[in-house]
This record gives structure tokens, C-alpha cells and sequence, in this order.
């Protein structure tokens, strides 16, 4: 399940990388490029965070096939994807979910604290898009008002609560990645944002 998760979020992040590119009207270099660190940014980071070298996409070539033919499918299928920002939105969402439990495991693994942990799977979860916007020219989504790192860190934390639980490891890894899913959607839907302590002067 772990290492299920652990694709999935690499498809997720690969097509968000893609969309990002389109937007910004990249050739297919460059859309191969931004998919690559979109998929893989975070995690390299943590891995070399945690001491874990060769980081994981080079140690298995499966990762780099999925990114390869998830870019490719999103090139092919470009116009089938309708709503460029809708389905970038998910992409990403889906990404940040399944990448926060598995920064969180990679953590335990490690056997840092839960704290740590838990910024490591924030961490795992959302400096792939950051390098990914710093690159094509746009503020971080996590440095924005929006809930993003936020709703990793309400992952993190029901992941913690439910290993306290009678519950089986891949439930657990299941509905932590679902909180974070469902925390981003309902901050969106409800326009909830964190607070703004600037002020307009008058």
C-alpha cells in the first residue's frame, strides 16, 4: 500500500506539473522538466533531509516510467482535460495527500519524532509545487493564503491519532491521505483562508 500510495502521488504530481506547463505554454521539453521536479521535488528533499541516499526516484526506475508516461498521457489527452485550473486543482490535491503519508512513513522509518514527521510529510507534500512555481514564474501556492500545508499538517496529525487505534496500517495511510484531500476541497468550496494580517493603509 505504502509504496502504492507512493506512485500514485508521482502520477498526481506529473500531471499537475504538465497542466502548468500548458499554461505557460513550455515546449515538450520543458513540460517534461516541470513534471519531473513537480513529482519528485519534495521527495528528493526529503530524502536527503533524512540521510536516505540515492534518493528514491534513482534507486527505481518505476518512478521515472510513471512520470514519463503520466507526461506523455497528459500531452496525447491535453484536449480532453478540460477545465485547465479545475483539473490541475485535483491533480494537486491528490498529490499533497497521498505524498503527506508518505513523508510521514518515510519519518517513522527513520524513527524521528511525530512532530518531525509530520513536517516531513508536509514538507514531501508540497515542495514539489514549489519548485514547480517558482520555475514557471508563480508565487507558492503554500505561501499563499490558501489552506495547502495546512490541511498536510491535519493529515499528519489524524495519522497519528489513528495508529493509536486498533486499525489496519493501510486503513490508516487510506483515511490520513483523505483528510488532507477533503480539507483542501471544503477550504476551497468555503472559501476558508488563513487569517490576512495585512492591511490596507488608509
Amino acid at each position: 500500500m505504502f509504496y502504492t500510495l507512493d506512485i500514485l502521488g508521482t502520477i498526481a504530481f506529473a500531471i499537475s506539473g504538465v497542466l502548468v506547463a500548458f499554461h505557460k505554454k513550455m515546449d515538450v521539453f520543458g513540460i517534461l522538466i516541470i513534471a519531473f521536479v513537480t513529482a519528485v521535488g519534495g521527495g528528493t528533499l526529503r530524502d536527503l533531509l533524512i540521510g536516505n541516499t540515492p534518493v528514491s526516484w534513482m534507486l527505481d526506475m518505476n518512478y521515472t516510467y510513471a512520470i514519463l508516461t503520466s507526461a506523455v498521457f497528459a500531452i496525447i489527452f491535453r484536449k480532453k482535460i478540460n477545465y485547465l485550473r479545475t483539473s490541475l486543482f485535483l491533480f494537486d490535491t491528490i498529490g499533497i495527500g497521498l505524498y503527506t503519508v508518505v513523508g510521514i512513513e518515510k519519518g517513522l522509518n527513520a524513527n524521528l519524532h511525530p512532530i518531525i514527521c509530520i513536517a516531513l510529510g508536509t514538507m514531501t507534500a508540497s515542495f514539489g509545487g514549489v519548485i514547480r512555481d517558482i520555475l514557471c514564474n508563480e508565487i507558492p501556492v503554500i505561501f499563499r493564503k490558501e489552506i495547502y500545508a495546512t490541511a498536510c499538517i491535519l493529515g499528519g496529525l489524524a495519522y497519528f491519532v489513528l495508529i493509536e487505534f486498533p486499525i489496519k496500517t493501510d486503513f490508516v495511510f487510506i483515511i490520513s491521505g483523505l483528510v488532507v484531500i477533503v480539507c483542501r476541497l471544503l477550504a476551497v468550496k468555503f472559501k476558508i483562508m488563513l487569517p490576512n494580517i495585512y492591511h490596507e493603509e488608509k
